[in-house]
């Protein structure tokens, strides 16, 4: 009996080691690749693709941001039946082999891919469709995917990044804690036997600095406990990665390390490009001796970007840049047009959206073939040939770049 229990406890070691051994993981302060080999993660976020975010289209500063009220304006414009043909071509057209084959080409090793939960509720739901490609294409590339659930069930920020009703009910909700932990054990169950993935962001940037918002902060490290309890249980390969309180800022809201394989993640936009920006999160990593990783960052000069890569660097911390593309901007890897006629939809856009205003806006309601040539032209233009490349973004962020001595 005695040997028949050891025979078992080794087969199952020795599978288990051999599993881990397929998998990036985390290994002290490191992460390492399948062989054991330390990496430094340098990506790019497929933003606005799964989750669009109004800024993104020019639909800011009055218009629509959330992915629901820029649906809702598809909507309005062209109907429900061709708006649900734009959306399909639109997630069919934004990412394509194409763009994971230049994101290796620049030099990049990983992706972060945000999401919203709805395209994930079932087993055959579209995003399974859509992200298994952009997962094969990776592989073929040598990429690692980092899945972050930018929109949970019921909201874990209450802003337009998350799509929800203006609150983080999240925290507070019952059945929306259930349906995120439904969520990720499907995704978990789905790609658990895929090293290609890196691991699963569980939140991204939970909990806003707002004021009254801090009485949730309590409520997310054990959010995080049931979240990964779910995953463990169909999938322990995979890594964990835990973003703070505060826009994923606050580590204090953090106890002992719960899970052996975890990664800790923070966002810095518009911060000094300094050491004083790192220095919590690096302290945090050597007093737990666990790996601590920037998700995002991005939206400011080409300088100081390159001068807050040199900081990150400098203290081996990886990173994940904010975004690959958006229209008509310097600041993502690749950038398409604005198509004609789209500053009058914007201005449309920004008009009150109340019942008692639907009259005032048909009077100023683009005519039915300027929108029609808008929409078709955003589809046009997002397509990777139809894309120009910012060398200047792209040089800040890998200086020795391959794409920079190639054409567009």
């Amino acid at each position: 009996m005695r040997r028949l229990i050891f025979a078992t406890f080794l087969a199952v070691f020795v599978m288990s080691s051999a599993a881990r051994a397929q998998f990036a993981h985390t290994q002290g302060k490191e992460i390492v690749d399948g062989a054991g080999k330390p990496m430094l993660l340098r990506g790019t976020n497929l933003g606005n693709w799964l989750v669009p975010e109004g800024y993104m289209w020019h639909l800011n500063e009055g218009g629509p941001e959330s992915p629901r009220e820029i649906e809702a304006l598809i909507t309005e414009l062209i109907g429900p039946q061709r708006s649900r043909e734009f959306w399909h071509t639109y997630r069919d057209t934004y990412v394509t082999k194409a763009d994971i084959h230049l994101i290796k080409q620049c030099g990049f090793n990983s992706i972060r891919v945000p999401f919203h939960y709805k395209f994930f509720e079932t087993e055959d739901a579209e995003g399974f469709t859509l992200l298994d490609r952009v997962v094969q294409w990776a592989h073929e590339e040598n990429l690692y995917i980092i899945l972050d659930m930018h929109a949970a069930p019921g909201g874990q920020t209450g802003k337009n990044i998350d799509d929800s009703d203006g609150y983080p009910w999240l925290f507070s909700d019952p059945g929306a804690q259930q349906r995120t932990i439904d969520i990720w054990k499907r995704l978990a169950r789905h790609y658990r036997n895929n090293p290609t993935v890196l691991g699963y962001d569980l939140l991204n940037e939970p909990i806003p600095n707002y004021t009254g918002l801090e009485q949730f902060n309590a409520a997310l490290e054990p959010l995080y406990k049931r979240i990964a309890a779910a995953i463990r249980e169909v999938d322990t390969h995979h890594i964990l990665i835990l973003g703070g309180a505060q826009w994923d800022n606050n580590f204090a809201v953090f106890g002992q390390p719960f899970d052996k394989n975890t990664i800790y993640t923070f966002h810095r936009y518009h911060a000094p490009a300094e050491q004083v920006t790192v220095q919590p999160y690096v302290d945090f990593r050597e007093k737990y001796q666990v790996p601590i990783w920037l998700g995002e960052s991005g939206e400011n000069s080409d300088e100081w970007i390159a001068n807050f890569v040199s900081v990150l660097e400098k203290n081996d911390i990886g990173w994940a840049f904010w975004p690959y593309k958006k229209m008509q901007a310097p600041t993502s890897v690749v950038t398409f047009a604005a198509p004609e006629g789209w500053d009058r939809i914007v201005q449309f856009s920004k008009l009150p959206r109340a019942t008692s205003e639907e009259s005032p806006r048909l009077k100023v309601r683009p005519e039915q073939p300027v929108i029609d040539r808008a929409l078709t032209g955003i589809l046009k233009n997002i397509q990777f040939s139809e894309c120009t490349q910012n060398k200047g973004y792209i040089r800040a962020l890998l200086p020795s770049s391959p794409a920079l001595t190639e054409s567009k």
